[in-house]
Order: C-alpha cells, then sequence, then structure tokens
C-alpha cells in the first residue's frame, strides 16, 4: 500500500480518501469502537474503528501491539475531540511489520528510561519525537553552517581519516594496522586542509569524523566525533579567522531557529540568534578574573575553570585569545611567548578552538623540533610549505558539542545517533 501522505500533509484533505503509514503509537480497543494512534516523522493521526461500520479490520487492530508498522487507507474525517483535530475511518488496514512484547524500552514518555538503556535501543529511543527533534535541529545547524560557508565562497572537500601521522601526536591517536604498516585514525584534517592552502583552493571545509582516543568518561567527550574544520588562506591575523567563526556560528543558529521551530518547541528551546562580534578575552584576562575567584590555573583552562569562566563573562559564545604557545600545537603561529591562536567558548565550554598558522617552511620546522616532533614524518605536510604557501588560518568546531549546548542536552552522547566512547562500541 503507497503512502499518500505524511501526517502533516493532511490539513485540508478532509472529505478525502489518503494513505498513512507509521507505527502504533498508543491502541485502545473498547468493545464497540477502537483507536490507534499512528506516528509518523512528523506527527500523529488518529484511526477510528467503530466496529459496526469498519467490520473485521476491528478484529484484526484487536491483534496488533504497540510499535507494530502499519498503512492505513480511509476517509480523513474533522473530529475536534481527536488528536489534531482530525481522524481516519480506515478502508484497509496493512500490518507491514509486527512488534514483539515486550518492547526493550518505553517511548510513551511515561517512564523515563536511562542514557545507556535508550543507548543500547537506539533505534527504539529514536521513535520518540523529542529525541528525533534532536538530529532534526542537527541537520538544521549542519545545513545553515554550509550555506554561510558555500555563500562565503568556501569549497566543500573530504580528507583521508587513516593516516601516517598525527595532526598533534601524543597518546590520543587510534593506531591501526594497514596491509602490515602502522597508521592511525585522524584526529583531525588539519594537515590536509592546511597543504590545500598551496593550491587554489584558498578556502575550504569539511565536516566529517575525527577520533580521540581519550579515556576520557565525562558529559563532553566521545571518541569519534564530528568535527566542522574550515580553512582560509591571504589573512592577515587571526582575527580574520575569528569574524568568520562568530559570522558561522550565528547564521547557523539564525537558520535553525527558523527552519526547526517545531522541533526546538517540541523541545522547549527558545533560541536566541547571537549578535556579532562575541566578546573577546585574552587568556591572562581570564586567568585574573578565575583568580579573583579562588581559581588558579597554569598555561590552560582545565573543566572546572571553563564551566566557572563560562559563568564570570556572562555570555553565551566568547573568544580567548593569546593562550601561552608553548600549550598549542606545532602549526600554530607564535607571537613572542604567545601563539595567534583562539578558544571559542559556548557557555562555559570548548566549542572550537582555532587560529593563524604558521606558513614559513623554516619557522615551522623548527617548531616542529622544538616539540620533538621529527620532521620525516611530516614529510607530505612541509612540502607543500616549500613552494610558495600564503598567510593562513583556520579553525575546528566540535559539531556534536555545538548541539549538546544550543538544547541544553546533559549529555553530549544524546546528540550522537550511535556514540563511542571508552566503553561502547555496539551499535
Amino acid at each position: 500500500m503507497k503512502r499518500t501522505h505524511y501526517t502533516n500533509e493532511l490539513e485540508g484533505q478532509e472529505g478525502r480518501g489518503v494513505t498513512v503509514a507509521g507505527w502504533v503509537d498508543q491502541l485502545r480497543m473498547l468493545g464497540k469502537i477502537g483507536f490507534i494512534v499512528l506516528r509518523d516523522r512528523y506527527g500523529t493521526v488518529q484511526v477510528t474503528m467503530p466496529k459496526s461500520k469498519v467490520g473485521v479490520i476491528y478484529d484484526e487492530a484487536a491483534q496488533l501491539t504497540k510499535e507494530s508498522v502499519i498503512a492505513v487507507k480511509g476517509e480523513l474525517k474533522q473530529n475536534k475531540d481527536a488528536p489534531g483535530g482530525r481522524e481516519i475511518i480506515p478502508d484497509t488496514i496493512e500490518v507491514l511489520s509486527k512488534a514483539e512484547v515486550p518492547l526493550p524500552m518505553d517511548v510513551s514518555g511515561k517512564i523515563t528510561s536511562e542514557l545507556e538503556t535508550r543507548l543500547d535501543s537506539r533505534f527504539m529511543d529514536l521513535r520518540q519525537p523529542a529525541v528525533t527533534a534532536v538530529f532534526t535541529v542537527r541537520d538544521s545547524l549542519l545545513t545553515g553552517i554550509r550555506e554561510y560557508l558555500e555563500g562565503e565562497g568556501f569549497v566543500e572537500v573530504h580528507t583521508p581519516k587513516i593516516v601516517e601521522a598525527g595532526a598533534e601526536g601524543g597518546a590520543t591517536l587510534f593506531p591501526i594496522d594497514y596491509f602490515g604498516k602502522k597508521a592511525f585514525l585522524t584526529q583531525s584534517p588539519q594537515l590536509f586542509k592546511q597543504a590545500l592552502m598551496a593550491t587554489g583552493l584558498d578556502k575550504v571545509y569539511e565536516i566529517a569524523p575525527a577520533f580521540r582516543a581519550e579515556p576520557s568518561a565525562t558529559t563532553k567527550h566521545v571518541s569519534e566525533f564530528i568535527s566542522l574544520d574550515f580553512e582560509m588562506a591571504f589573512i592577515e591575523s587571526q582575527e580574520d579567522v575569528m569574524r568568520a567563526t562568530e559570522e558561522m556560528v550565528a547564521a547557523a543558529i539564525k537558520h535553525t531557529k527558523k527552519e526547526a521551530a517545531e522541533e526546538l518547541e517540541l523541545l522547549g528551546k527558545d533560541v536566541v540568534v547571537p549578535k556579532t562580534p562575541f566578546k573577546r578575552i585574552t587568556f591572562t584576562e581570564a586567568k585574573d578574573m578565575l583568580a579573583k575567584e579562588g581559581k588558579e590555573i597554569g598555561n590552560d583552562l582545565d573543566s572546572e575553570a571553563e564551566k566557572l569562566l563560562g559563568e564570570l563573562v556572562g555570555e553565551e559564545f566568547y573568544f580567548i585569545t593569546g593562550f601561552p604557545h608553548a600549550e598549542k600545537p606545532f602549526y600554530i603561529m607564535e607571537d613572542g611567548e604567545f601563539s595567534q591562536s583562539f578558544d571559542l567558548g559556548y557557555l562555559g565550554l570548548e566549542l572550537a578552538s582555532g587560529g593563524q598558522r604558521e606558513h614559513r617552511h623554516g619557522e615551522l620546522e623548527a617548531r616542529m623540533k622544538k616539540l620533538k616532533l621529527k620532521p620525516k614524518d611530516f614529510r607530505f605536510y612541509l612540502s607543500a610549505f616549500k613552494y610558495g604557501m600564503p598567510p593562513h588560518g583556520g579553525v575546528g568546531l566540535g559539531v556534536d558539542r555545538l548541539v549538546q549546548k544550543l538544547l541544553g542536552l546533559a549529555n553530549v552522547r544524546e546528540a550522537v545517533l550511535f556514540p563511542r566512547d571508552k566503553t561502547r562500541l555496539v551499535p
């Protein structure tokens, strides 16, 4: 039976024949009349079955189970007492797949399941409209990001996820056996997107998985995450990158507020489009602000400091600049004892990190050696800097964290379809 309408397309179809398909959200058989609330991706519609009128259909419906998949063909009628003000009187009900009982979890919203239970049965968890709404919002954010970047002349690229060396090295790499050779899952597309700055593609972006082998068990870390990275050439300073970053974030949220309004309402989230430019504070200023509250830090912000600083700044989005260069990766340009880098904070969480890159071959190689890295391990990368590399910079932004904070989710795993962490490899 071919579906003719989703539930959100039924308005104005009263008095006509329609065919809808979806899951049995509710089932009530009351002797002389039965009711099915059918749910699809856009909402619900009531199927009303007077026994005297639908005959054998009533008896067949009585054998259904919740979450079975059905297709219903019938006449759509107005009924002010029905959910949504309309109902379908069925001519036929086709059972496409009968659900077993008991269900692995409740999706009615009457019983709250623990996150681990939800993730174990993610296919069932996603049948809850509020959970589906999270990923509709996520889709809208990514669409807004793409529209902004494409409008600014960026080209979408896709770089390898199996690499010979990490962008940052260290113990956060996942090693793999690559046909007998040692290789790793990429931490970041950093080295590739920088190499592309030596080509005619002087503005590129990528939205793709990245991997960090940190044994973290926090509400903001996963081992496989989606990173939004862009790189742009012929910049004058990191300010050019910060300006593009804040405009992109604001544009994405503006797009989402408009295009995912129903989902945001369902989630009870009143999104405010941030004003640009975002507030800027130096790392030294941040350090002083924290010290006045009794929080002493070294050359970087820990999680506690991030959260406290977010409260002290008093704005949703803010940049932190002027980090000590000793704490930054080899590819970040030095400026005396500081670096030409920034972090983007969002409600006390690091959302993005970026800055101006070192584009001079000699200085870049010297920086590598200073950090005990072997230039020979980065041959393909360094060669791009020998034959004409313009000044450039870029940013890496955690998409999962953006969704988490925008929607006020307690755990970043709620913003990931099938999260991976140190204990979860299935599903």
